[in-house]
């Protein structure tokens, strides 16, 4: 059993999976899926401020925070149980453009050059771990959801913000990686 758990699972059974969250969330309550509110139903359970966006009934959306907490348990258990033993293929045109940018370490997700304990307090960990997550965070806001909140349950929808939310999305992650990226790279 633990055979077929570990083995790679084709790309659609995620893709069906998330589909069907949805409606079985429309269903089960009207309950929207976002992850980046979850945030504020933390400051809201905390704060016992006057401060009137963190003033709302946040007792109704604290199954946003299991559902939080679900993922992060989940990141868990396949990271540390069900990883795929596999070897990571990566083009060689990729390898090429990555290796001029120095980076190198190709056997993980996340290369180690850039995602590192060491490289938190540096220069280029202030730009990728300190700006780069304020500016998610930032845009979040700004676009009123996050990437799940506007692509999987906005456009699923059909709503125009979460649309246009999503192309700039879009254009925000091809502009980073393919002229932001290798800038800060060589900078730094």
């Amino acid at each position: 059993m633990l055979e077929i758990i570990k083995h790679p699972w084709h790309w659609s059974f995620a893709g069906l999976i998330i589909g069907l969250t949805i409606p079985t969330l429309l269903i089960l309550g009207n309950k929207k899926l976002g992850v980046s509110s979850s945030l504020r139903h933390i400051c809201a359970m905390c704060l016992s401020s006057n401060i009137s966006f963190f003033k709302y009934e946040w007792k109704k959306e604290i199954w946003n925070l299991f559902f939080v907490l679900g993922l992060l348990l989940g990141g868990f258990i396949a990271t540390k149980f069900l990883s795929n033993p596999n070897t990571i293929i990566v083009a060689e045109s990729t390898k090429a453009s990555l290796t001029n940018l120095g980076i190198t370490d190709f056997k993980n997700l996340m290369p180690i050059q850039i995602f590192s304990v060491e490289n938190i307090l540096t220069i280029r960990g202030f730009f990728f771990f300190i700006l780069g997550g304020f500016l998610v965070g930032f845009g979040t806001r700004y676009a009123g959801g996050c990437t799940s909140g506007h692509t999987i349950m906005g456009l699923s929808n059909l709503q125009l913000p979460s649309l246009i939310a999503t192309c700039f999305f879009m254009i925000g992650g091809f502009f980073s990686a393919n002229i932001l990226l290798p800038i800060i790279l060589r900078l730094f």
